[in-house]
């Protein structure tokens, strides 16, 4: 099975090698998590669970070039509440297929997994990265971001150490895969991109060996997560973020009327068109 749609962006692929379903996010930019991407993701695991052999496969998730997934495309949301609401439902759907589909699901980081990206990987059953280029980051402290709620039942409970979990979170360290291994949460690290798509590989074959039905582990995992799934339903931060930053751009015009009238008496016509345009944009 291969993805491939004539005239419009390839955002993902689906590749079935033998046993095994890779999900590529392809391309060179920083797969921001955004309606078109993750539509792509969705529809992606929906021919996948249509394949006869779903249930005796496993799923690896991983991704071209220096990213695996720099977070929400918060430039394309802006300060938009329905864009933002739109974002966080379809990742939230996305992970509740996820966490639904019947078989093992391995995420192979090659490349830095921030915020809602490093939930991404998180949301797979095991994690594979590389040691040479990448980070587990959650970057909200760093962004003024307050974390949603469903982020930190996921992270409860693949971060079984408190520490660890307020290292990732409180302190928004930059987890190396070495860092990840320590705190459990990545199961091995790799040198290099091709070395952990290899290792993912492995243990999925691993994992297919084991003769599992693939609805029985799908049923065990949601108990597993049945908090997780449960937080999943809302964001209770959609709001608030949509708010705040509409508050800071209401600041900016504020700070820059006092320019705008200097600009007018200063330049007349030309200063109120000056001051028109750096109020506004």
């Amino acid at each position: 099975m291969a993805d491939n749609k004539h005239g419009e962006e390839q955002l993902c692929t689906l590749e079935k090698r033998g046993n095994l379903f890779i999900l590529t996010l392809t391309g060179a930019g920083e797969h921001r998590l955004n309606p078109n991407l993750l539509s792509s993701l969705r529809s992606a695991l929906s021919r996948l669970k249509s394949d006869p052999s779903a249930s005796s496969s496993t799923l690896i998730t991983t991704a071209h070039g220096k990213f695996f997934s720099n977070g929400y495309d918060l430039d394309w949301a802006q300060s938009s509440e329905p864009r933002l609401q739109l974002m966080s439902s379809a990742l939230r759907s996305l992970v509740r297929d996820l966490i639904c589909l019947p078989m093992p699901t391995i995420a192979a980081v090659t490349g830095h997994a921030s915020a809602a990206g490093m939930m991404l990987a998180l949301s797979h059953d095991y994690v594979v990265m590389r040691r040479d280029r990448g980070f587990l980051y959650m970057s909200e402290m760093d962004i003024g971001l307050v974390i949603p709620n469903w982020f930190m039942a996921l992270l409860r409970a693949k971060i079984g150490d408190p520490r660890a979990r307020r290292e990732a979170v409180m302190r928004a360290a930059k987890l190396t895969a070495e860092d990840g291994v320590r705190m459990g949460v990545v199961d091995s690290a790799q040198d290099g991109a091709e070395a952990a798509v290899a290792a993912a590989a492995e243990l999925g074959e691993a994992l297919v060996a084991r003769k599992w039905d693939g609805h029985v582990y799908a049923g065990n995992r949601r108990v597993v997560l049945r908090e997780v799934l449960e937080a999943i339903g809302s964001d209770e931060t959609v709001k608030k973020v949509a708010e705040d930053k509409a508050r800071s751009k209401l600041y900016l015009g504020l700070l820059l009327r006092p320019v705008s009238g200097v600009l007018v008496k200063l330049f007349g016509p030309l200063g109120r068109s000056a001051a028109s345009y750096s109020t506004f944009h």
